[in-house]
């Protein structure tokens, strides 16, 4: 049974027209970099710049949206980017993207060159549904600080995505938790594209086909799913 995304009515009305797509992916084979997951961020990285055109990537008007979204709630989104801009910023430094495993290589790649966050959860770290909610500021957020584990809550008014056992991601798409993240042994992934206008509907479905095109190439057999939520 598919997992259950929900987005709170609190959400909407703050941020309208946004528009998650998911792409549900079972039966995979995850495993550390190879070739050709640092190909297709090596090609992201390519793409980013033409898209860009020698503009920042805040300039972008997608990251701009973004901008005004984390705005809205509170954030300050020149020092708690979302996951799309600060992955573009790291994409044009000297230093390039960093080699994860193989299926946030894949997002990661797909975030960088679509100018759109995207989120990796392990479906079977989830418990219950996912929801994007407006914080209250009592929800648990494990996280690590210094090698030790630590639990820390989100600002109240803050944009969460949580499930029924705590916030899995911080800030809308700023930091993702460690419960929930892809490791080299996930085999059942949940991968969450985050688009705000001007980011059309074509354009988003394109981002989730080519994204469930790299998942099918590094892991043959896969089965994927591709849907909206809201």
């Amino acid at each position: 049974m598919p997992l259950t995304l929900t987005v709170s009515d609190e959400v909407h009305a703050l941020v309208p027209g946004f528009t998650p797509l998911v792409v549900e992916a079972r039966g995979l084979a995850n495993g550390p970099s190879s070739e050709a997951s640092s190909a297709l961020l090596d090609d992201a990285a390519r793409r980013l710049a033409q898209r860009l055109g020698g503009l920042a990537p805040h300039e972008d008007p997608h990251m701009a949206a973004w901008r005004d979204a984390y705005s809205a709630f509170g954030a300050k989104p020149s020092r708690t980017r979302n996951s799309a801009e600060a992955l573009a910023r790291r994409a044009l430094s000297g230093g390039g993207l960093p080699r994860i495993n193989l299926l946030v290589d894949a997002y990661n790649a797909l975030s960088v060159a679509r100018l759109i966050p995207v989120g990796g959860e392990d479906a079977d770290r989830i418990r219950g549904g996912m929801r994007l909610v407006r914080a209250t500021g009592l929800e648990p957020f494990v996280t690590a600080a210094a090698g030790e584990e630590t639990v820390e809550h989100p600002d109240p008014g803050e944009i969460v995505w949580c499930d029924e056992e705590g916030v899995t991601c911080r800030r809308w798409n700023w930091r993702q938790g460690p419960r929930t993240r892809l490791t080299e042994g996930s085999v059942n992934a949940l991968f969450l594209l985050e688009s705000l206008a001007p980011m059309g509907a074509a354009e988003l479905e394109a981002a989730g086909a080519e994204l469930a095109d790299s998942l099918e190439k590094l892991s043959p057999g896969a089965r994927i799913t591709i849907r909206t939520t809201g």
